[in-house]
């Protein structure tokens, strides 16, 4: 089976490389409909940060089981002494983006990765015992409301006070962010 490049309509590819020009070393020509497919393409291509938690880092290495699990759990990683299983941990802020100061009053996010014969094992969460709102449908409207205005990149007071006080279950966590539980410590 050949695989051969073709444009968004299927038509094949004949030069991926090199432009239509008028001649040998003459200009490009706007007739080169691959040319132009292709810089349209890139044009509009946006590779954007992460909704949340998008201010973070992490690092891989290795989980050892220190002694067996086999009494709590049927997991295969945690079954024996000393079994090692590769894993990746990733420390972040929630809702502040990757330009944000890390002083921020701002919820903590953690995320572990276990790489297990079994497939792969995540555990995640916040540093927070409590979370903003209680059924997951409101979770677009929270983001919406904690994130900066998308026409002045600024995070309005008024829009994240609307949604937090028409959310009563929010005011729990809203205790816990502006505690000093809510802000690093250095």
């Amino acid at each position: 089976m050949n695989h051969w490049m073709t444009t968004n309509q299927g038509a094949s590819v004949g030069d991926n490389q090199n432009s239509r020009t008028a001649g040998r070393r003459g200009p490009t020509v706007l007739e080169d409909y691959h040319l132009l497919e292709k810089l349209a393409h890139f044009d509009r291509e946006r590779i954007s940060e992460r909704v949340v938690h998008a201010l973070g880092a992490g690092a891989h290495g290795v989980f050892v089981t220190e002694n067996s699990m086999r009494e709590f759990t049927k997991a295969n990683f945690l079954q024996e002494a000393g079994q090692e299983t590769p894993v990746f941990v990733r420390f972040s802020t929630v809702i502040h983006g990757t330009g944000s100061p890390e002083t921020a009053c701002d919820p903590r996010g953690f995320a572990v990765k276990f790489y297990t014969e079994e497939g792969n094992y995540d555990l995640v969460g916040n540093h927070l015992p409590v979370f903003f709102i209680r059924d997951a449908i409101k979770f677009p409207d929270m983001v919406h409301s904690l994130k900066p205005a998308p026409d002045t990149n600024i995070q309005e007071p008024a829009r994240y006070w609307d949604f937090m006080s028409l959310s009563t279950e929010s005011t729990h966590m809203m205790t816990w962010v502006f505690s000093d539980n809510g802000t690093p410590a250095n």
